[in-house]
């Protein structure tokens, strides 16, 4: 018998969260659109989800607000994050910092600056340089020693190579050189 979708008769904030973004995959398709991924394509190929699945959490997420459709260049529509999705960001960098404190044995594979002075932020989102709690749009995100090769077929890892501020969109285009 599959797992209902719901949590039937828990009247609590987290579990009415969950029904929302407690779902495999979805946390991880908000962190791509709060670093600024947009396109279902890039979606797609960053996290290797089935095209199925990331139609059902995509559609999931517009329709709780977290992401909103928005027109995007050549007619096709894209993802943007929308500010209650942001609100997710404290949640979802506390979870980070858990996971690059007991799982990322060569350190994290992103750190996450203070965009005007380069300096990590912290768990809590505090600049330890500036000694302020820095927003989530002055935030970038930059390569960390954790980072192993990046596979040329994911766009977004390549863009992600490099430093990049947050919720701004994400260029997956190939670098003219």
């Amino acid at each position: 018998m599959p797992l209902p979708r719901d949590y039937t008769g828990q009247a609590c904030s987290l579990a009415s969260s969950l029904e929302v973004i407690g779902e495999r995959w979805t946390l991880l398709i908000v962190r791509d659109a709060i670093y600024g991924v947009r396109r279902f394509s890039d979606f797609l190929a960053h996290l290797g989800i089935p095209k199925a699945v990331l139609t059902e959490r995509l559609a999931g997420l517009v329709a709780a607000g977290i992401l909103e459709r928005v027109p995007g260049p050549g007619g096709h529509d894209e993802y943007a994050i929308t500010s209650k999705g942001q609100g997710l960001w404290p949640a979802m960098r506390a979870l980070m910092a858990w996971g690059d404190q007991y799982y990322a044995g060569n350190g994290p594979r992103r750190l996450i600056t203070h965009a005007a002075c380069g300096t990590a932020v912290d768990a809590e989102g505090t600049c330890p340089a500036c000694d302020v709690r820095v927003d989530l749009s002055d935030l970038a995100v930059a390569p960390g020693p954790g980072l192993a090769g990046v596979s040329p077929a994911d766009p977004v890892s390549v863009a992600l190579s490099r430093p990049h501020r947050m919720l701004e969109p994400l260029d997956t285009r190939p670098p003219v050189l």
